[in-house]
């Protein structure tokens, strides 16, 4: 898995391929979908910091099956 700081070069990587490509006057379906993943990133990037974070406060013998119900629920909440 990528590291939180792995993950954050990769999306400072995607924006300035974004900028380059406005600049370029890229066709902006081209550049829609770049922003679509982009939106991606930044959601998983979201959801490692609060898992990690809650893996930390939570008691760690918590079972693999809360765990899982923990990171579906931050998924969710990280839609909005």
């Amino acid at each position: 898995m990528k590291t939180p700081e792995q993950r954050i070069n990769n999306i400072i990587g995607q924006l300035e391929g974004v900028k380059k490509m406005m600049a370029n006057k890229k066709d902006c379906l081209l550049v829609l979908i770049q922003m679509k993943a982009l939106k991606s990133a930044i959601s998983s990037l979201s959801i490692q910091i609060l898992s990690n974070e809650l893996d930390s406060c939570l008691d760690k013998k918590i079972a693999p099956i809360k765990k899982i119900k923990i990171e579906t629920i931050l998924k969710e909440l990280v839609k909005q």
